[in-house]
């Protein structure tokens, strides 16, 4: 019998496994275990999506930043809300086009290196990052204020720092559960501004609760000093806080390195976005300003509560109490994802520190949200510090970073739109409405914004605050990152 019998056949040569090689390649899987993960994870839907965007720019702006708009404008603020909701309009569609054309992790950062130069992407990067930070730190501010309805006695700044931790704990999910939870956050407080609206309504036409003939009607909005009761100069100073209302919505450009088909859902987001805004915004305070005249909003508490307390339906001013706070810990939640994948993407350019590339097993970028947490902790700070200034001065500040990034991402998509007619690429998928008329109104319109905050007395400090930032990240750029070439996007 043959020595080998009983024993399995030996495999070819060719099949016999190399201990060199499978020591390499043990090595190669150890390394990939190790190595730290860099790649965001296409885990939003449409519908995340588009609640996301009006998660973070349906929070502090309409719940307590209209109050300072109302008291600017009057009544005419509804006009100043519809013209500002326009240029918002604009800038998502440009927005759109260049995330549609490149949906790339850094957004419209990528898009102003790739377009303008270098040190604009750098800057419109870390500045989005600052209004996210402005925003939040509004929101946090806001939220301790919701809760002094309730707890008077308590010290504002105890509920900041809770508010600043929980929201830390839901940004350390994955981008899909993340995106769950802001779908629920949004849903609850749109839902409750279409109630009030139906509701509000109900009592003008029924005068529910509202025993005093004539006190609610389409005439609050005409009988205490007029529409323009503060006059031209009122209504146009009131810009400087409609705008910081919309702030935020651009996170949708945020979302496409993380959207399942950017093609089809981004489009989809930014055309039913910004019009929900408007009509959100437009309708109700439309609608709190027929309740009660416009001189009685003092902004003492958010004039959606004050108006129910003020006609006699406690229990209604308790149940939106409760939905204002979802609401700011909504903007809140969206403020810190926004904050957290554009630095991200900056770190991927180089531009931030390089543990920012570095994200979780589920997708999350976890340093940079750890960042944003540890910075917003400054609020609890501010709160305790300046509890009654800090609100308004903070919308302000926020109001220049925001205008300022709109401007870079009209900028961009304007060099882009050039770009492609010069050297006859592909057209867009998604072009503007009214090219190139409405694309050049809409840039004149965020100058003048931008002027205005420098020439209202009380925003004046966000443009001095506003020209160190720049300042400060120029010299940042010219001294650490001057020459450094990120990768190049595709035209």
């Amino acid at each position: 019998m043959n020595s080998t019998d009983g024993l399995p056949p030996k495999a070819p040569a060719s099949e016999v496994p190399d201990p060199a090689q499978m020591t390499t390649r043990s090595h190669a899987r150890d390394a990939d275990a190790s190595r730290p993960h860099t790649e965001l994870k296409r885990g939003l839907t449409a519908r995340h999506i588009r609640f996301m965007a009006l998660g973070s720019a349906i929070g502090t702006g309409l719940f307590m930043g209209s109050a300072g708009a109302i008291q600017t404008a009057g009544p005419s603020v509804l006009l100043a809300y519809i013209i500002g909701g326009a240029a918002v309009f604009m800038v998502m569609r440009a927005l759109g086009e260049l995330a549609v054309r490149n949906p790339v992790s850094g957004s419209f950062s990528a898009y102003a290196s790739r377009y303008i130069g270098p040190f604009a992407g750098f800057l419109v990067g870390w500045t989005y990052t600052f209004e996210m930070f402005v925003v939040a730190l509004a929101d946090v501010t806001a939220f301790g204020i919701y809760m002094g309805f309730w707890f008077p006695d308590v010290d504002r700044w105890i509920w900041v720092l809770a508010a600043v931790f929980f929201i830390a704990a839901l940004n350390l999910i994955s981008v899909k559960a993340f995106g769950e939870l802001e779908f629920w956050f949004s849903l609850i407080k749109i839902s409750a501004i279409v109630l009030m609206i139906a509701g509000g309504i109900a009592v003008i036409v029924f005068g529910f609760g509202n025993q005093s003939e004539g006190a609610a009607g389409l005439a609050n909005l005409f009988s205490h000093g007029g529409f323009m009761p503060n006059g031209l100069w009122g209504f146009l100073a009131s810009f400087t806080i409609v705008m910081f209302a919309f702030g935020g919505i651009e996170i949708i450009g945020i979302t496409a390195g993380e959207a399942q088909d950017p093609g089809r859902v981004i489009p989809k987001a930014i055309n039913s976005v910004p019009v929900r805004i408007l009509l959100f915004y437009v309708l109700t305070l439309g609608v709190i300003m027929m309740l009660q005249p416009w001189t009685a909003i003092d902004g003492s508490s958010s004039p959606f509560v004050s108006v129910f307390d003020s006609i006699g339906i406690p229990a209604a001013a308790h149940v939106l109490n409760f939905v204002i706070i979802t609401a700011a810990l909504s903007a809140i939640n969206a403020d810190i994802f926004g904050a957290g994948r554009m630095l991200h993407g900056l770190a991927l350019k180089g531009q931030a520190p390089k543990a920012f590339t570095r994200t979780s097993r589920g997708g999350v970028p976890y340093m940079p949200v750890v960042a944003m947490v540890g910075a917003l902790l400054v609020g609890v700070v501010i709160n305790a510090l300046f509890p009654d200034q800090v609100f308004f001065l903070i919308a302000a500040l926020a109001t220049f970073a925001t205008v300022l990034v709109w401007l870079v991402i009209l900028i961009a998509h304007v060099r882009m739109k050039r770009e492609v007619a010069r050297e006859g690429l592909t057209p867009s998928t998604f072009p503007v409405p009214l090219w190139p008329a409405a694309s050049y109104v809409t840039i004149t319109f965020v100058i003048a914004v931008l002027a205005l905050i420098a020439i209202v007395p009380d925003t004046r400090p966000a443009i001095y605050v506003g020209a160190g930032w720049v300042l400060l990240l120029s010299g940042w750029y010219w001294f650490f990152l001057r020459g450094r070439r990120a990768a190049p996007i595709a035209p």
